[in-house]
């Protein structure tokens, strides 16, 4: 069943929403048999997020503590050095990460003194045998071919929500944005790392309308976080109630069933949860999780490494090791 002819690309509304309402404990059951034809379900890739810089963004998305026009308690941080970047990585690929991400707080990559100092951490990173993955803003096709001849392995770029919900929740950038970011990272030979948000106050169908543009996309993102809103104080969103853990378990499985051969990361939110909920999402078909040094995500705080080390302990799952790949190339 792992091949490409297998996926579809045209799915319908009203097919994933028969797919999300469908009785709970058959959906979830359904989600893990898809997820044991392409996945060993007993393995958990663990991804290391680092802020490689922090705050100060002139977006305005409603959920971000990091948008400088929001007041809150984040400290805004420039560039950290190549070598403390470096260092970080060493102690990610330690503790078990296979994947390594370094998130800016930009709008869009800027040709400058910065964007060639991102050139020589991937490099860095890559050097070290890890997946290496970037999360900038938007993106140029030219810059993305630099990116991908200094190693880059996977661009992040999350589509956040519906495109007819999203002037709800950004206004400073279109959603047709976010989709001309990704094709660019497509063309230069980088995989996709793509999802979104739930809890920004939107419908179902919203969530179902976000997962259709991923699945209906001509290749599927090779990777998709599902992200619980993380609410951060002295942001539009801080007073919006918990995303309860059965839409997010329902998420997941969505998500599992239509684009089968993606990593689907359980991504942002996991310290509101439960071992017990964590593992209904993994028994869903979530089979990877970011993890953050001082326990935090980006400025979100996450569960500690040893934390979750002790989780998958408990749950019977490993860490997912990391695959020799070919390196990409465009010749």
């Amino acid at each position: 069943m792992k091949q490409e002819n297998a996926l579809r690309h045209n799915w319908t509304k009203e097919e994933l929403l028969a797919i999300y309402n469908k009785p709970l404990m058959e959906l979830v059951y359904e989600a893990a048999s898809v997820h044991r034809q392409w996945h060993n379900p007993q393995e958990i890739q663990i991804s290391t997020l680092l802020s490689v810089k922090t705050g100060g963004c002139p977006e305005d998305c409603s959920y971000c503590g990091q948008a400088a026009r929001y007041h809150t308690d984040i400290k805004v941080q420039a560039l950290l050095p190549t070598e403390t970047v470096l260092a970080h990585a060493k102690k990610a690929k330690d503790s078990g990460s296979s994947r390594f991400c370094m998130a800016a707080a930009w709008r869009e990559v800027r040709d400058n003194r910065d964007f060639d100092r991102i050139i020589e951490m991937v490099k860095g990173v890559n050097e070290l045998g890890l997946e290496v993955c970037c999360t900038l803003g938007m993106l140029s096709e030219s810059q993305a071919q630099r990116l991908q001849e200094a190693g880059l392995y996977a661009y992040n770029h999350n589509l956040d929500t519906s495109e007819e919900f999203y002037d709800e929740i950004i206004s400073t950038r279109k959603f047709d944005n976010r989709i001309e970011t990704i094709k660019n990272v497509r063309k230069a030979g980088i995989t996709v790392c793509s999802g979104g948000i739930i809890g920004l106050g939107e419908k179902p169908a919203d969530r179902i309308s976000m997962l259709r543009s991923l699945a209906n996309m001509e290749k599927h993102p090779e990777s998709v976080p599902i992200n619980a809103l993380a609410r951060v104080a002295g942001t539009p969103l801080e007073h919006l109630p918990k995303i309860d853990i059965w839409e997010m378990v329902r998420m997941i499985a969505t998500a599992r069933m239509v684009l089968p051969s993606s990593m689907v990361r359980l991504s942002a939110g996991r310290i509101e949860m439960s071992e017990v909920e964590q593992a209904w999402c993994f028994m869903a078909g979530a089979n990877s999780i970011f993890i953050g040094e001082r326990q935090t995500l980006l400025v979100t705080p996450n569960p500690g490494v040893d934390e979750d080390m002790e989780m998958l302990k408990n749950l019977g799952l490993k860490p997912m090791q990391k695959e020799v790949k070919e390196t990409c190339s465009m010749s």
